[in-house]
C-alpha cells in the first residue's frame, strides 16, 4: 500500500541571514538577489510612472521605495492625489475609539464619530471620507467601497481580525487595509490565565451556586496547576505571553506552531511538539491559533479522540478553530472535562447552543483585549497606522495588496499565478517534523538581470508558502517583512538562459532546503525539495517534481503518484475516479527510464474523499502518492 503523509508542515527557520550582492557579468553569469530590495533598480515600475502622475485609483503605495524611484529622477507623487487639495484629510470613526487614538487623529486631519450606523447610512456618508476606522461591529463590504467612489482610501481595523473587511474589494479600489495587532497582546494572555485559573478551581460555577443560596463545597473540588502540562497551540505574540505566565504557576509548558523558532521557545522553557503529541499529552490546551481554510474546526471528533480524558480547553483565539458539536459531544463523554471560551463560531452565540447548557463550560462574551489599557493602546497603534498611511508612508500592518498599473502587471500576471503556486505546493510537500528553514528562488529568463523587477513574484512565493497555515496577508507591501518576522530566509539566484527575450522568465524553481518531504519522489538528487513551472499559453504549468519531469496545468487540485511504470495505470486511477464522480481535468506521466519508476500527475476539479485516496493507494504498483490543494 502507497503511503502518504497528512501531518501539518512545522516551519521552525533560522533568523533572516543575507546573501551575496548582485553582479555584472556575460549571458553565462549568475546572479544573486537577497530579500532586501533597497538598493535593486526597478525599471519596469520607474518606466510606468515616469510617463504619468498615477490618480488615487491607478497607484500603487510607493512609500519605502520612494527613495530608490527619486534617485532614478522618476516623478512620483508621495501618497495618494486628494480630490480635494489644500483642505486635511477626512476620517471616520464608526465604533468607539480610545480618546488618545482620536486625539491623534484630530492632530493630523478632520475627525467625523458617528457610531451605530446602518450599512445604508455608512454607505451613504463614505464617499466623504478618505480613512475609515472601524472594530469588529461595522462591515465594510464590496458596497461600501462603490459607494466611495474612489474617496476611500484606508481602512484601518482597530485589533487584530479583518474579517469584516473585504480585502478584494478594497485592493480592487485602490484602498489600503491597516490593522492594529500588537496592543491586545497583554490582555489576551492575562485572560487566557484567568480563564486557564478559574476553569481549574470552578469558580464561575461556585459563584453561581452561591448566589443561588447553595454551599456545596463538595461538588466544586478543582484541580492544581503545579505540574500539570499546558499546551500552547500557536507560539505567536499572544501564546508565548500565555506561556510565560503558566511557567510561572510551575506548569509544563509545551506549544505547536507553523513558524514558532526552536530557539525562541527554549529561552523561557518551552518545548516545540507536533501537533499530535500536543493534544495527546496535554492536561491543558490554550488555543492561540489564526482561524484559516487549515485551521478551521481543526479541533474536531478525529482529534478530540486522540486526547487524553479529562483535558481541560481554553479558547481567545477564533471560535471557528473548534467545531461546536464535536466539543459538547467531548464534553458529554468526559473527554472534556471542562472549556472556557471567550470567542465563538457566530457571535454572540445562538440562545439555543447547547454550550450555553453545560455547566462545566465556562463562558466569557469576546473580552480578550476588553482591558482599558489595551483599549488605549489600539487606538494609538490604529491612528498611527492610518495617519501614516495618509501621508504616503509604509506600514508593517498592512494586510492588503497595493494597487499597482496595468501596464506595469500585464507581462508578469501570469507568472504571478504560477509563482504563488509552487509556494503552495511547496509548503504542503513539507513533512511535519521537517521545519522549513530556507527557500532559495531560480528565475531563468533571456533578459538581463536589471530588466525586470521580481520582487512581486518573490512576494508571491512567500504568500504561498505562509498564507496556507497562517493567518497573514501577504502582498508587495508586507512580503519581506512578514518572511523576515517569521524568520523565513528566501534567496533568489537569476540565470540567464538562450530563451526568447520576448518572455519575462523562461523558468521558476524553487527550491526547500534541508526538510523532509511528504513526497518522496519531490527530492532531488541534492536532497532538497525540487518544483519548478513555466508558463505555457499564458497559463502556469508544473514542469519538474523532484528529477522527474511533468507537464500539468496548475487549476484545480492536484494528486501525485509514484508508480511503477507499466500499462493501465492511468486507467486504474482514473476508474476509481470515475467511480467516486470526482472529475478529472487531465492526466500526465513522467518518467526518468523506461518501464522503471514514473510520476503520474492528476489534476482533479474536485477534492476526493478519504475513501477516494485511500482506495487509490491500494492500487499495489502505486509506492505513494500525495494529494496538493493549489
Amino acid at each position: 500500500m502507497a503511503s502518504v503523509s497528512s501531518a501539518n508542515p512545522i516551519l521552525t527557520p533560522p533568523p533572516l541571514t543575507s546573501t551575496s550582492p548582485p553582479s555584472s557579468s556575460n549571458k553565462s553569469s549568475i546572479f544573486f538577489l537577497n530579500s532586501s530590495t533597497s538598493n535593486i533598480p526597478f525599471p519596469s515600475l520607474s518606466h510606468s510612472l515616469s510617463h504619468s502622475r498615477l490618480r488615487s485609483h491607478q497607484t500603487l503605495f510607493v512609500t519605502n521605495v520612494l527613495k530608490t524611484l527619486e534617485s532614478a529622477d522618476v516623478s512620483v507623487s508621495k501618497g495618494r492625489d486628494l480630490d480635494h487639495v489644500g483642505s486635511k484629510p477626512t476620517i471616520l470613526v464608526s465604533e468607539k475609539l480610545g480618546e488618545a487614538g482620536i486625539e491623534l487623529l484630530r492632530n493630523f486631519g478632520d475627525v467625523e464619530c458617528l457610531y451605530d450606523l446602518s450599512s445604508e447610512q455608512l454607505c451613504s456618508k463614505i464617499s466623504q471620507f478618505d480613512a475609515l476606522i472601524v472594530r469588529s461591529g461595522t462591515k465594510v463590504t464590496r458596497q461600501v467601497f462603490e459607494a466611495a467612489k474612489g474617496r476611500l482610501k484606508v481602512v484601518g481595523r482597530a485589533g487584530v481580525g479583518i474579517d469584516n473587511v473585504d480585502l478584494q474589494a478594497a485592493t480592487e479600489f485602490g484602498c489600503l487595509v491597516v490593522n492594529a495587532p500588537t496592543a491586545n497582546t497583554i490582555a489576551a494572555a492575562e485572560h487566557a490565565i484567568a480563564l486557564l485559573a478559574s476553569m481549574a478551581r470552578n469558580v464561575a460555577q461556585s459563584d453561581a451556586s452561591m448566589k443561588s443560596g447553595k454551599w456545596q463545597r463538595n461538588k466544586y473540588v478543582g484541580v492544581s496547576l503545579v505540574g500539570k502540562i499546558l499546551a500552547v497551540m500557536g507560539f505567536g505574540k499572544v501564546g508565548s505571553e500565555v506561556a510565560r505566565r503558566a511557567k510561572g504557576l510551575s506548569m509544563h509548558v509545551i506549544a505547536h506552531d507553523p513558524y514558532a523558532q526552536a530557539d525562541r521557545a527554549r529561552a523561557i522553557g518551552v518545548d516545540l511538539v507536533s501537533f499530535d503529541e500536543a493534544i495527546s499529552t496535554a492536561d491543558f490546551i490554550s488555543l492561540h491559533m489564526p482561524l484559516t481554510s487549515t485551521t478551521s474546526k481543526i479541533f474536531n471528533d478525529d482529534n478530540f479522540a486522540k486526547m487524553k480524558k479529562g483535558v481541560r480547553i481554553i479558547n481567545v483565539a477564533r471560535g471557528g478553530v473548534i467545531d461546536d458539536d464535536a466539543l459538547v459531544r467531548a464534553l458529554e463523554s468526559g473527554v472534556v472535562a471542562q472549556a472556557a471560551l471567550d470567542v465563538f463560531t457566530e457571535e454572540p452565540p445562538p440562545k439555543d447552543s447547547k454550550l450555553l447548557q453545560i455547566e462545566n463550560v465556562t463562558l466569557t462574551p469576546h473580552l480578550g483585549a476588553s482591558t482599558k489599557e489595551a483599549q488605549e493602546g489600539v487606538a494609538v497603534e490604529i491612528a498611527e497606522a492610518v495617519v501614516g498611511a495618509l501621508r504616503g508612508e509604509l506600514s508593517a500592518t498592512a494586510v492588503n495588496a497595493p494597487m499597482v498599473p496595468a501596464e506595469v502587471l500585464s507581462e508578469l500576471a501570469p507568472y504571478v499565478l504560477l509563482a504563488e503556486k509552487l509556494g503552495r505546493i511547496g509548503v504542503q510537500l513539507v513533512a511535519g517534523g521537517s521545519g522549513i528553514k530556507s527557500v532559495k528562488v531560480v528565475y531563468r529568463s533571456a533578459r538581463d538581470p536589471d530588466d525586470l523587477d521580481t520582487r512581486l513574484l518573490r512576494a508571491m512565493i512567500t504568500k504561498g508558502i505562509i498564507e496556507p497555515i497562517s493567518s497573514s496577508f501577504i502582498n508587495l507591501v508586507n512580503a519581506d517583512f512578514t518572511a523576515k518576522q517569521k524568520g523565513l530566509h528566501i534567496s533568489e539566484e537569476r540565470m540567464v538562459v538562450d530563451s526568447s527575450p520576448e518572455y519575462p522568465i523562461d523558468s521558476i524553481q524553487v527550491q526547500i532546503t534541508n526538510v523532509g518531504s511528504k513526497f518522496a519522489s519531490a527530492v532531488s538528487e541534492n536532497g532538497n525539495i525540487n518544483i519548478e513551472g513555466r508558463v505555457k499559453y499564458g497559463i502556469p504549468h508544473l514542469t519538474c517534481v523532484g528529477s522527474f519531469s511533468v507537464d500539468v496545468s496548475l487549476e484545480g487540485n492536484l494528486i501525485l503518484c509514484r508508480q511503477v511504470d507499466q500499462p493501465g495505470m492511468i486507467g486504474q486511477v482514473g476508474n476509481i475516479l470515475g467511480e467516486r464522480n470526482c472529475n478529472v481535468s487531465f492526466m500526465s506521466v513522467g518518467r526518468t527510464v523506461k518501464r522503471t519508476k514514473a510520476i503520474m500527475a492528476i489534476g482533479v476539479d474536485e477534492e476526493p474523499d478519504k475513501g477516494t485516496l485511500k482506495k487509490i493507494g491500494e492500487v499495489p504498483a502505486i509506492e505513494e502518492f500525495v494529494f496538493l490543494k493549489l
